[in-house]
């Protein structure tokens, strides 16, 4: 047998075994919101990360929930929850739940940023990272019409191309801001619960909040900042057209994701 092929032999022997003596891990999950694209996101990130548990002998379970069912609901089995909601209910979930990862998948207010909850993620950049993302490509090209935006579904750039076939094939859907938001949440979930192996809500958080390194497809190690905020590049974007990449380049200052949105808790 030749060099690759037994390597090859030896990967996938170590996969089934890995499987089969692993400590089995269920992963409850909870979304509390209605049925659009940031559920047909953390779905797609579901099915991603089961597939990824058959190996690791973790599986990944979903609780749908609507906004006004949260008071009736037990919030204590979840390792995390993802939020789709008005701000008076997802600070309800904070409340509830403070040493449980609440991620915020819609909601831009700059306000819940400077907020600084320990337990809030905010996925999507915050309205004042938008404004900082344009202006700086208005200082490159004035007047250029143009929006700021997570995600969109012509980005090509990291894989993204393959992420947006994916979503496209499964739901018949583009996949948009939200989607992204909810499917980076659960991806950021599934990634850390493959690396430390536990399903505690508590522990996972203060991964998210101190050790993560998330790429999410945009080609950046993306982490939490203190207020609670996933830094990230922000996309600079006409119609159907991608113009640019926020921080841009020879504009920025810092040159860096820090040069987008509220970096630090006011003390």
């Amino acid at each position: 047998m030749n060099i690759p092929k037994l390597t090859s032999l030896i990967h996938a022997c170590s996969l089934v075994f890995i499987a089969n003596y692993a400590l089995a891990l269920d992963v409850e999950l909870l979304y509390a919101g209605p049925e659009d694209l940031a559920l047909k996101g953390v779905r797609q990130g579901i099915d991603e990360a089961n597939l990824q548990g058959q190996f690791l002998n973790q599986r990944y379970m979903l609780k749908t929930i609507a906004a006004d069912e949260i008071d009736a609901t037990r919030l204590t089995p979840y390792s995390a929850i993802f939020s789709n909601v008005d701000s008076d209910t997802f600070l309800q979930l904070l409340q509830r739940r403070p040493d449980t990862g609440i991620f915020n998948l819609n909601l831009d207010d700059d306000s819940l940023r400077n907020a600084c909850i320990r337990n809030a993620l905010h996925i999507l950049p915050s309205q004042r990272m938008k404004r900082d993302a344009l202006n700086q490509w208005w200082q490159k090209q004035p007047a250029a019409a143009a929006a700021a935006r997570a995600w969109h579904p012509n980005f090509k750039k990291f894989a993204a191309r393959d992420l947006n076939k994916r979503f496209l094939k499964q739901h018949g859907v583009p996949m948009e801001d939200l989607a992204w938001a909810g499917w980076a949440a659960t991806k950021i979930t599934s990634d850390t619960v493959a690396r430390i192996s536990t399903n505690n809500a508590a522990a996972l958080l203060n991964f998210f909040k101190t050790e993560l390194a998330f790429d999410g497809q945009k080609g950046n190690k993306m982490r939490f900042r203190e207020t609670g905020q996933l830094r990230q590049p922000v996309l600079i974007v006409n119609a159907e057209t991608i113009l640019a990449e926020a921080p841009v380049r020879g504009i920025a200052r810092p040159p860096t994701l820090d040069s987008l949105g509220i970096v630090n808790c006011e003390k």
